[in-house]
């Protein structure tokens, strides 16, 4: 039986922050999930360590929140002992970009049958704001008080160029956007990898004088370029890579491919 509610309100309220855009994600995952009817008793989710991953806590179905940066690795093991499971994993930048990295990059590599959605707030935003793998450059954390030195990840690009399926990127700033590349997601095969980049005005926010959550979803809104924009101007890939460089955020559909997924391979002859 599928729920008309995917998440427990008895378990409201939840941890989430003022003007954290985890709520906007999870909102917009509920409307997707609800849209395709997909059966939660035959659904179970995952997460590691996190801000995002306690999302799994709040869902009516089976649920593992695991250890840090290990939640693909769970996960993996999950659809391979039940293969009529859809298995869903949330995450964040740290964890699985940083901490859970190489689980990441092996994952998309395998094609693994995961949808994955990572909530990307640029900073470890539970354990104080420091910097993260995706935090950009030269912008300010607890760890970076003068600039942040280091250049980014670009999650969405990594995992298409390891070879997930299907790679999207919006932010909380655009819901419609968002609820429809998640439904787009569900309905293909092989790793599912939705970055959604959203605000922490408690971190984030603060630390680079973005003063409220409506500055911050200004800001959002406001370096998005959008990849069919960049197209119709005749940018590239490597444009592309310098806007993110930059401080740019690249949204829409990345990757929407039909290489063969991991369990049809060993399912399969070959």
């Amino acid at each position: 039986m599928t729920h008309f509610k995917v998440y427990r309100e008895d378990r409201w309220p939840h941890m989430f922050c003022p003007g954290c855009g985890i709520g906007t994600t999870m909102s917009c995952f509920q409307r997707a999930f609800v849209n395709q009817g997909i059966d939660l008793d035959k659904t179970a989710f995952v997460s590691g360590i996190g801000c995002s991953s306690r999302v799994s806590g709040y869902v009516y179905a089976d649920s593992l929140h695991t250890t840090h940066g290990r939640g693909l690795a769970y996960a993996t093991g999950l659809k391979l002992a039940n293969r009529d499971l859809d298995v869903f994993v949330f995450t964040g930048d740290g964890d699985l970009g940083a901490i859970g990295g190489n689980h990441f990059i092996q994952a998309c590599r395998r094609n693994m049958d995961l949808f994955v959605i990572c909530v990307n707030n640029n900073n470890f935003g539970m354990t104080g704001g420091q910097a993260s793998s995706t935090t950009l450059h030269g912008y300010t954390t607890s760890t970076t008080p003068g600039g942040n030195p280091e250049y980014p990840f670009d999650l969405a690009r990594l995992a298409a160029a390891a070879g997930a399926n299907y790679v999207a990127r919006y932010t909380s700033a655009h819901p419609k956007q968002l609820i429809r590349v998640m439904e787009e997601g569900m309905n293909r095969k092989g790793f599912r990898f939705i970055e959604a980049w959203v605000a922490c005005p408690v971190y984030f926010g603060r630390y680079n004088k973005l003063k409220t959550p409506v500055e911050h979803l200004e800001w959002l809104k406001e370096n998005s370029v959008h990849i069919e924009q960049m197209k119709a101007d005749g940018r590239t890939s490597e444009d592309d890579i310098d806007l993110h460089v930059a401080g740019k955020i690249t949204v829409g559909v990345i990757r929407d491919a039909e290489r063969k997924s991991y369990i049809e391979s060993i399912e399969g002859d070959d």
